[in-house]
C-alpha cells in the first residue's frame, strides 16, 4: 500500500493506518534529527514531536508531493527551531546507520590504512565534525541531506519549501562555509600545536 493510500486512511477515520506511516519512516525521521541536533535522547524526543506534528497537520498534506519529503521538512523545521532555542551548537555524528541497519560514514575509510593515515583520517574526521558543529544550522542542513542523505536537488528543495536553483546556490555556499571553517581550524590546530615544546607544555602556560 502506498503512502497517499494510507493517507487518504487515516484521513477517512482510519486512525490506525497512520502506525504504518511512522513504522515506515519512524528509523529515517529519527537519523536525521540525530545528526541535526546531535543528542540521541533530543533526537528521541524530536523525532516523536514530529510524529505528532504530522499527525496534526496530515489535512493539510497535498498530495502532488512526496508524502517523505513533507516529513522531513517538518522533522527538519523542528530541529531548527529547537537549536534555535537552545541557541548553542550540537555535534552532528558523520556516522549514521543506513538502510540495511548498518553502520555507514560520510567518507570510507582506507581499506588496509598504515598507523599515520589511521591518524591523519581521525584527525580530518575530528576536523570535518567540529567544522560542521560550528556552521550555521541552515548550512548544516542542507549538507546533511544531500552529503549524508543523498537526496537530489529536487527532493531537497521539497524538503526545505525552496527553488531548485536556490538549493544549489546556498549548497555551493555551505560548501565554501565548510572548507573556509575546515581551513581556518586546521590552522588554528598547527598554531597550537608550533605553540607547544616537546614536553608538552604550551609556552604561554
Amino acid at each position: 500500500m502506498t503512502d497517499n493510500e494510507l493517507i487518504r486512511q487515516v484521513l477517512a477515520g482510519q486512525t490506525n493506518a497512520f502506525s504504518e506511516l511512522v513504522e515506515r519512516y519512524q528509523t529515517k525521521v529519527y537519523n536525521l534529527a540525530l545528526r541535526l541536533c546531535g543528542s540521541e535522547d533530543d533526537a528521541f524526543d524530536l523525532a516523536q514531536e514530529a510524529f505528532l506534528r504530522a499527525w496534526q497537520s496530515l489535512g493539510s498534506f497535498h498530495f502532488d508531493a512526496a508524502f517523505s519529503s513533507w516529513l522531513y521538512r517538518l522533522t527538519s523545521n523542528i530541529c531548527i527551531d529547537y537549536l534555535r532555542k537552545k541557541k548553542r551548537s550540537k555535534v552532528i555524528s558523520l556516522t549514521f546507520e543506513d538502510d540495511d541497519g548498518g553502520e555507514a560514514q560520510l567518507e570510507l575509510p582506507d581499506p588496509s590504512p598504515t598507523p599515520e593515515q589511521s591518524l591523519l583520517k581521525k584527525e580530518e574526521h575530528a576536523l570535518l565534525r567540529e567544522a560542521m558543529n560550528a556552521l550555521p544550522v541552515e548550512a548544516r542542513q542542507i549538507l546533511t541531506l544531500r552529503a549524508i542523505d543523498g537526496l537530489s536537488y529536487e527532493q531537497i528543495a521539497e524538503v526545505m519549501g525552496l527553488q531548485e536553483g536556490t538549493v544549489k546556490s546556498r549548497l555551493s555556499r555551505a560548501r565554501t562555509q565548510l572548507r573556509n571553517k575546515m581551513c581556518q581550524l586546521g590552522n588554528k590546530s598547527k598554531q597550537n600545536a608550533s605553540n607547544t615544546p616537546k614536553g608538552g607544555m604550551r609556552n604561554d602556560l
